[in-house]
Parts: C-alpha cells; sequence; structure tokens
C-alpha cells in the first residue's frame, strides 16, 4: 500500500499473469482494504492493476488443476461474500486495462471507476463455466441497465472504455498515460471535504439501495454455491480445456 496525500493506492500485482486471482492475491486484497480503511492517514482508496491488465479474473491453471482460488476471497456475517468486506471510506477503481470476470465484479465493488483508453469489460462466467458470486449479477444491470448486463453476460463479449462511458459503466475515459493522476486528482477533491460527511452519505447510498442489493446477492450466492460446486456446473477439467480459448480470445480482444 503506498499513500499519497490522503489516498491509498492499492496495485493487483501479478503482471505476468495479468493479474490473475491466484489463492495468494485472493487473500490479499481484502486484507490491504481492510487496513487502508483503518488507516488513520487515509481518507480514500484506489485500487488499480499493474499494466498491462486490471485484473483477469480467477485464476484459470490454478481453477483448472486444484480449484482452491474458487473458494478464495474475503469472508461475511453475511449470506453472501464479496471481494472485501464493508469499508467506510470510498473505493475508487482506476481501470488500466482488461477487467474480466471475477476482475469485473472487483471493478463493480467499487464505487465508482476511472478507465484508462485500454480498459475492457467482459463477463466470460458462461464460458468458464461457473456463476457470479461477488455481486456481478446485481451490480451490472445498476451500473449498465438489465438488457446490456444480460447481452454481457451471456454473450462473454467485451466491452471496450467508450462503450463502457456510454452506458455508464465508467465515469470518465482518460489517456492511458493519465488515469493514475486524473484518479488521484478525482481523490484529492474528496479527501479535501469533511470526512464525516463523506462517509455518512457512502453509509446513506449503501441503505437507500441496501434492499434490493441484499435481496440480490442472497439470491446469487444461493445459485453460485450450487451451481459452482463439484455437485454441480463447476468441473475443473472442463475448465482447464477451455483455458486455451479463452486466452486466445483475450488476446484477440486486446
Amino acid at each position: 500500500m503506498e499513500v499519497r496525500d490522503c489516498t491509498a493506492l492499492l496495485t493487483l500485482n501479478r503482471p505476468a499473469a495479468r493479474n490473475a486471482l491466484s489463492s495468494e492475491l485472493l487473500r490479499a486484497l481484502p486484507e490491504a482494504i481492510v487496513a487502508a480503511d483503518a488507516n488513520d492517514d487515509v481518507d480514500v482508496i484506489v485500487l488499480t492493476g499493474a499494466d498491462p491488465a486490471f485484473c483477469a479474473g480467477l485464476d484459470l491453471r490454478e481453477l483448472g488443476s486444484s480449484g482452491s482460488n474458487l473458494a478464495g476471497g474475503a469472508t461475511s456475517d453475511k449470506e453472501w461474500t464479496t471481494p472485501w468486506p464493508a469499508v467506510s471510506k470510498p473505493v475508487i477503481g482506476a481501470i488500466n486495462g482488461p477487467a474480466v470476470t471475477g476482475g469485473f465484479e472487483i471493478a463493480l465493488n467499487c464505487d465508482f471507476l476511472i478507465a484508462s483508453e485500454r480498459a475492457k469489460f467482459g463477463d466470460t462466467h458462461a464460458r468458464v463455466g461457473l456463476l457470479p458470486g461477488w455481486g456481478l449479477s446485481v451490480l451490472l444491470p445498476q451500473a449498465v441497465g438489465i438488457r446490456r448486463a444480460r447481452e454481457m453476460s451471456l454473450t462473454g463479449n467485451f466491452m471496450d472504455a467508450h462503450e463502457a462511458l456510454q452506458f455508464g459503466l465508467v465515469n470518465r475515459v482518460v489517456a492511458h498515460d493519465d488515469l493514475l493522476p486524473v484518479t488521484l486528482s478525482i481523490a484529492a477533491d474528496i479527501a479535501g471535504n469533511d470526512q464525516r460527511s463523506v462517509r455518512a452519505l457512502l453509509a446513506e447510498y449503501a441503505e437507500i439501495t441496501g434492499s434490493i442489493y441484499d435481496d440480490g446477492l442472497r439470491i446469487e450466492a444461493k445459485n453460485a454455491a450450487e451451481w459452482n460446486s463439484r455437485r454441480g456446473g463447476f468441473d475443473p477439467a472442463e475448465v482447464e480445456k477451455r483455458r486455451a480459448a479463452i486466452i486466445e480470445r483475450g488476446r484477440k480482444m486486446a
């Protein structure tokens, strides 16, 4: 974690694997978010990835061999899990490249997103043979509308940065080299406000949208638990068969 002017900059840092979510990274991410939230020197959290990607989702190599990273991630005292526990401070996603499946869910769990022109967004759960478990089926329709969300999830096709801006998924699209400066400038604007009010507003937004959000997550968690278990639709051997095709498709979309 790097702290700059009351902003914690957190970077997903497995660039050779396109910041894919290994068991280790799945443990480290919520720990880092919680630590930043508890740090009195931090008012805003910015989450980004080491180039060339923001996050390619679950590490398919680990998923296809043991599937152990399927059970990773934040724990919760509720009936569902999210990439990190609830925090009191704003989390801004600085999306520097492709955000895919689990990586897309991480982006959606941020309070809002600033995108590099190189950003792309894709829900490939259906290509891997999984169901989302971090809120995608709730958060994506909130961001882009139910019909566009259905199209993205059912096709597995990607949305580029400018389409994402058009449909309201991201707040701004900037030149790649400007991504962090612009995002940190926005974070500084937030940090310059009264922090009691900032955190109260975040809590108010959560309370207003809470009933729909909680009910949706409860349904998603139930379905994901059934489908993603070995007894359901998830098959590590099938993931390994599809891994090469998914990687090749990602290269074509790059």
